[in-house]
């Protein structure tokens, strides 16, 4: 049966697989076929994933902290010499920090730079060789509407994520010439399990002003990994350097 979206074989690295949006995109990525590996801080919670996905003995994970960004290059070397070349990465991984500006040092945004969009950028570095990643590739990074709209206190984050969106143009172009694609995608507020503990503690005012402005609701992670799937397969060879907001109306406003 003629299926475009499929992924059957392909080799996928997920960072961030431990929790949230990462996981979901890992889970669903093996159930598309896909042999994926997954990348986070916490092996527990990595081994918790693993389970819950298709066939787990066809994947493996790799404990590792992105803060240690020159870990990445042994890293990969790892992955490609134990499973072969790389057909596919999903940039997941990604910390916040809610300060008001006088309190945000540069430390601060060293380490939620490091974390949503360098060790990205590192991880493109060495998958735009040959050596690493196939011709026909797709990579996927997870950035948030907060690269396109503002909201008070998360600056550094906000920062992260829009330098991910505008990295992928320039990365696209370049990437081209090997028919490797790139795409972003924004998601508005999910119900992560992080994003649930969050919720629970607001006001029930400060919980209908915080789902007030999603004319679709607030999304499930699913929303996202479904995105993700997408840009990950054969029905999106035409699409790259872009991003794609996923966010239930909030920015059509």
């Amino acid at each position: 049966m003629y299926n475009p979206f499929t992924l059957e074989g392909k080799l996928i690295i997920v960072t961030g697989a431990s929790s949230g949006i990462g996981r979901q995109c890992a889970i669903d990525c093996s159930k598309m076929g896909a042999i994926v590996v997954l990348i986070a801080r916490n092996e527990e919670r990595l081994r918790e994933t693993l389970s819950l996905m298709e066939c787990p003995e066809k994947h493996s994970y790799y404990s590792v902290d992105l803060l240690q960004i020159d870990q990445v290059k042994s890293l990969v070397d790892a992955i490609v010499s134990e499973h072969g070349k790389i057909d596919a990465y999903v940039h997941a991984a990604g910390i916040e920090k809610t300060l008001p500006l006088k309190l945000l040092s540069s430390d601060d945004y060293k380490s939620v730079f490091t974390v949503n969009a360098l060790s990205a950028f590192e991880f493109i570095r060495y998958f735009s060789n040959r050596k690493y990643f196939n011709d026909g590739g797709r990579m996927v990074l997870i950035s948030s509407i907060l690269s396109v709209v503002g909201r008070g206190g998360v600056s550094a984050y906000a920062a992260s994520k829009g330098a991910m969106v505008s990295a992928v143009k320039s990365m696209a172009l370049e990437l081209a010439q090997k028919k490797i694609c790139i795409n972003c995608i924004s998601p508005g507020t999910i119900r992560t399990p992080l994003m649930e503990r969050f919720l629970s503690s607001l006001s029930e005012e400060e919980y209908k002003k915080r789902i007030s402005g999603f004319p679709l609701g607030l999304g499930e992670v699913t929303d996202v990994s479904q995105a993700c799937l997408f840009l990950l397969s054969d029905a999106s060879r035409w699409i790259t350097g872009q991003n794609i907001v996923v966010d239930g109306g909030y920015t059509a406003q």
